[in-house]
């Protein structure tokens, strides 16, 4: 099964990942950008705002994407594999590009093959706010609070393009409730 975990920064993946690594120690871990080798300079090239470019940036994830398919997800096709972002943050955050080109462009990074199921941790903008606050944001955190709530809103959109099965979840709810509702999920209940 090919899990996602989506949602903008500060919502919490990283604190659900780290629960869902001791709940599921058998699962194989991922992340885009940066779950290869190419990926992490790719990944650091992104996250400090490096490429000028619109264009450049978004291809930048789909290099990223193409190389993660053949290394990682192709290669655990028969495993439990647990991604930190995919392919629907590739399309939200190419947001000034037509939503049909970048999900052309995304099948074929991804040569055909998208997620089984995606969680996704969505927050307010009472709570993004607060969150925001309280830390020293990236290059991508730093285009503010509208942007990236209009990446969250476009991650909903196109997971339901995508039809995935998917679970979306309030992510200002305590850790353990959050935790509980994606383990429900994984298990089909």
């Amino acid at each position: 099964m090919y899990i996602v975990i989506e949602g903008i920064d500060t919502a919490g993946k990283s604190t659900q990942l780290d629960i869902l690594k001791k709940n599921y120690p058998e699962a194989i871990f991922t992340k885009e950008p940066g779950g290869t080798k190419i990926g992490l300079e790719l990944r650091e090239m992104v996250l400090n705002a490096r490429a000028k470019s619109k264009i450049a940036e978004m291809f930048l994830f789909l290099a990223d994407r193409a190389e993660h398919l053949e290394e990682v997800v192709k290669p655990n096709r028969g495993n439990m594999l647990i991604s930190d972002r995919s392919m629907i943050s590739g399309m939200a955050y190419a947001k000034d590009f037509p939503i049909s080109m970048t999900m052309e462009l995304n099948k074929i990074a991804m040569d055909g093959i998208k997620p089984d199921c995606v969680i996704m941790l969505e927050l307010s903008q009472e709570e993004l706010t607060k969150r925001l606050s309280g830390k020293s944001n990236d290059g991508i955190e730093s285009r503010g609070i509208a942007y990236l709530l209009e990446i969250q809103s476009k991650m909903k959109m196109i997971i339901g393009e995508l039809n995935i099965n998917n679970l979306i979840v309030d992510a200002s709810l305590p850790i353990e409730t959050i935790a509980q509702k994606i383990d429900n999920f994984i298990k089909g209940k």
